[in-house]
């Protein structure tokens, strides 16, 4: 389980006072932040059950979770949407560098941010702390970069590796950070279901544990429709 202390959480949050809200506020993005998942990345169904997941990339939890997850969105189809928002946490060195890598490719080319988050899983071992310890900051790049492209394709070489000096990218980064504070986001990785939080913070979901919250929600849905109908006659 990978969290926050809630001393930090309330470090984070409280930091800076008035002057935080006040850059919070010069730092409201012009559209939700968050990669959405298949193929609702332009558009998003009100009658879609949203999961909204906060993952870290280079979190062991994390890159559990997202097996199960991804076998229950395959099953439900268009009946759930998913949107990943990156949450990089502090105690893992690389966190922030593999969150910022996902929006600069997400910026790229919205259709390889999955494949890139799922690369990282699989080389997440690559960016643990012990294995870049005596590394510099150039040379973990460098090497971010060169499996970066080597998944998404040598030919956004030059563009992954000037979005790292894009200024805009690591505001993204950033404003993704945040927004999971002002949910109450300490760990990764975190659901919440149509707004709500899921319990246990941190902690993967396996598949019949997804199927176990979704399926009501559906079976509701379909009450519902089946009561509005009947009122209707």
């Amino acid at each position: 389980m990978a969290t926050l202390s809630f001393f930090f959480v309330a470090l984070v949050l409280n930091l800076g006072g008035c002057q935080w809200w006040a850059e919070a506020q010069s730092l409201v993005p012009p559209k939700f932040d968050g990669f959405f998942y298949g193929d609702k990345r332009s558009e998003f169904s009100p009658d879609a059950i949203l999961i909204e997941a906060f993952f870290d990339p280079v979190c062991p939890d994390t890159r559990d979770s997202w097996p199960p997850l991804k076998k229950a969105l395959d099953f439900y189809g268009p009946r759930v949407s998913l949107v990943v928002h990156t949450f990089p946490l502090p105690y893992h060195d690389n966190a922030f560098v593999t969150s910022r890598a996902l929006h600069i490719v997400n910026d790229l080319n919205p259709s390889l941010t999955y494949p890139l988050l799922e690369s990282f899983f699989k080389n997440q071992e690559l960016f643990y702390n012990q294995h870049t310890s005596n590394m510099t900051k150039i040379a973990i790049v460098n090497d971010l970069i060169a499996l970066v492209t080597e998944t998404v394709g040598h030919k956004y070489y030059s563009a992954v590796k000037s979005g790292f000096s894009n200024r805009l990218t690591d505001l993204k980064t950033r404003i993704a950070f945040k927004y999971g504070c002002t949910r109450g986001v300490f760990g990764t990785p975190t659901f919440f279901v149509n707004g709500f939080a899921i319990p246990d913070a941190g902690s993967s979901i396996d598949y019949n544990g997804w199927k176990k919250i979704i399926d009501p929600l559906i079976n509701s849905d379909k009450a519902s429709r089946v009561d509005n109908f009947l009122h209707l006659k």
